[in-house]
This record gives structure tokens, sequence and C-alpha cells, in this order.
């Protein structure tokens, strides 16, 4: 990484501002925004890395969208300006041709001057970026791709269930998703102090919502359940100790630890977690709070694979569906990276 664009996170004094100002354009059936679903014309751009990426790898999977949107995967480090395309041969993404995101934003966008982020994803003829709204692109790709879902594709978004799923998804993410960059990016004792208080008492409360219930909405698997999973699967391995959320590891949460590990079981969950780029990302991109950019070796991450006796509380992952088939070749997690190999 070159220290000259190293990118900083922390103001100092001031509590964590996510900068919310996605491009909005959307990929619908109708093509009302200009880009009609169509199979092959655009390439979703992640790394394994980041959570609100990791969403869309997982609703990507369970649908079984592969053949109809590819996948580029960025390295887990970035500088200010960009993700890259390291991992690819010449560091050079093979099916846009560039090597950074950013020249996909600049192509749609010249002087285009807010953040870079992932999932986003281009137009394939053009090169232009479509959308970075990580939040509505998981739903577009539950409601607006059904045409190219698999044959026993989950409904990950319910109607009868949205209204739920959207009020629980809210809270998560402003006490959970965003709580444990707000306890990490604070600039101040008392804002992390804030965060810290309202992430524990949400994570309490989550606690008592799946004591009794399988899922977060509903007896079976929904997007509420996708978006709270990429946060605590990150939990233990970065944000107790890198972001000082540390009342409790996940561990000790009897009842948020099974339910992270019966999702993890669940074909589409853990076979797309990459728990080596995972800590890479945060402990070398996050200089300000981890200046010698040291990569912790812990935690064991076995446990995961422990019973979680989950099914004891009843519900159907997939509901009438079925879980996805083997991870598509070419995107397999590389072994030494998973929970079943790695250890402290």
């Amino acid at each position: 990484m070159d220290p000259e664009h190293t990118p900083s996170y922390v103001t100092p004094g001031a509590e964590f501002t996510r900068d919310a100002r996605y491009i909005a354009t959307r990929i619908t059936a109708d093509g009302r925004d200009g880009y009609p679903v169509q199979p092959g014309r655009y390439r979703l751009v992640v790394s394994r890395a980041c959570p609100w990426a990791n969403r869309a790898v997982i609703v990507r999977r369970l649908l079984g969208l592969e053949d109809a949107l590819s996948m580029g995967v960025c390295g887990p480090t970035h500088d200010a300006r960009s993700w890259t395309f390291d991992l690819d041969p010449d560091g050079v993404d093979p099916v846009l041709g560039i090597p950074r995101l950013q020249d996909a934003f600049l192509a749609r966008f010249p002087g285009y001057d807010r953040g870079i982020t992932v999932p986003a994803i281009v137009d394939v003829p053009t090169g232009q970026v479509v959308t970075n709204d990580y939040a509505q692109l998981t739903l577009d790709l539950s409601t607006e791709w059904t045409a190219y879902h698999r044959p026993g594709a989950p409904d990950l978004y319910p109607e009868r269930l949205r209204a739920e799923i959207d009020e629980v998804a809210l809270v998560v993410f402003r006490d959970v998703n965003n709580g444990v960059y707000r306890c990490g990016f604070a600039g101040s004792q008392g804002a992390y102090d804030r965060a810290y208080e309202r992430l524990f008492d949400r994570l309490d409360w989550l606690s008592e919502r799946l004591a009794t219930r399988r899922y977060l909405v509903g007896d079976t698997i929904t997007e509420a359940d996708v978006r709270l999973f990429t946060t605590l699967a990150r939990f233990d391995a970065v944000y107790h100790g890198h972001f000082k959320c540390n009342r409790s590891k996940l561990t000790e949460l009897p009842v948020l630890w099974a339910y992270a590990r019966d999702l993890f079981q669940t074909p589409g969950f853990g076979d797309t977690l990459d728990f080596d780029h995972i800590k890479r990302h945060y402990y070398v991109v996050h200089q300000d709070i981890n200046p010698t950019q040291i990569v912790p070796k812990g935690p064991d991450l076995r446990g995961w694979l422990a019973p979680h006796h989950r099914e004891q509380l009843g519900g159907r992952p997939f509901g009438d569906g079925t879980p996805p088939g083997p991870v598509h070749p070419g995107e397999e997690v590389p072994a030494a990276h998973t929970a079943a190999e790695m250890r402290g």
C-alpha cells in the first residue's frame, strides 16, 4: 500500500458518521432506470473482506445467479483511492479489463468524489458503474432477477413479511452492522461509550428474540438473517479486539453463537467467508487504529463447525425451496482461509 494514499477513518473528537451517498440507480426487470435485468450484461464486484459485499455474495449464491451475474473479487486491502483487482493476473479484472474499481466509477461519473465502495455492479459493455447501493442491491437480486433464479431458490424477501424484515434490518443496521464501526472509529470516549452501549443492548435484544425462534423473521432464512450474519461472522476475528467491542465475544453469547453457527453451516453462508481476507483488510487498512499493521493469528475458528442444535426450534431454512449446490467453479474460498483450516 502507498502510504501517501492511506485512508483515514477516525475524526478526533467526533462520532463516526457513515457517508450514505450511494449511487441509487437500480437494475430492474422493466429497466425503468435505463438498466434492464439481462443475463451476462453486468458484473458484481466484491471483496470477501467487506461485510456489505459479503451480503451480496451470499444472496447471489442462495438465489443461484452465478451464471446470470458474474463476480469479480478485489483483494482484501486498498488505499484511499480504490479497491484493486490484485488477486487477478497482472492485477486486472479479466472481464472489465481495469486494475481499479475506481475506473468504473470515473467512467460514468468523471470527477466522482465519493467513496469507491463494494459491492458495486458494473455494466460490462460500457465499463460504467451502475450502483453501489448495497442495501437495495440485494433486495433487487431477490425481487427483480426472479427470471434467472435457480429452481428451488428461497424467497429471501417474502412480500407478506417485508415490513417486519425492514423494521428488524433497520435496527440491526443502526446498532450492530454500523454500530461496530461507530465503536471502532469513535473519535472520543463519549462517542465510543454511547456506541458500545447501543451495540450490546441490541445484541442482548437479538439474543432474546432468537432464543425461541430459529430465524429473525418468520420460520425461514430472509434478508434480515443475511444482514446480521455478516457482522456476527467478523465479530471475534475483528470487531471484539480491533474495534474495542469487548464486553463479550460472540462465543460468549450462547444464543447468538449458536444462531451464527447454524447459518455458517448452511450452504451459501460459511462457504463465502474468507477469514484471512477479513483479518488482513481491517488490520492492514485501518492504520489510524492499528498503525503497526500487525495481523493477529487468532482466534481459533474451528468452533464454527460445532453442533448448534438450533434445528430443535423448528423452521425450514429454505422454506419450500432447496439448498444451493456446490460453490460455482472458480469462486471457492481457498481452503487455508476457512474455518476448517485456520487456527489461532
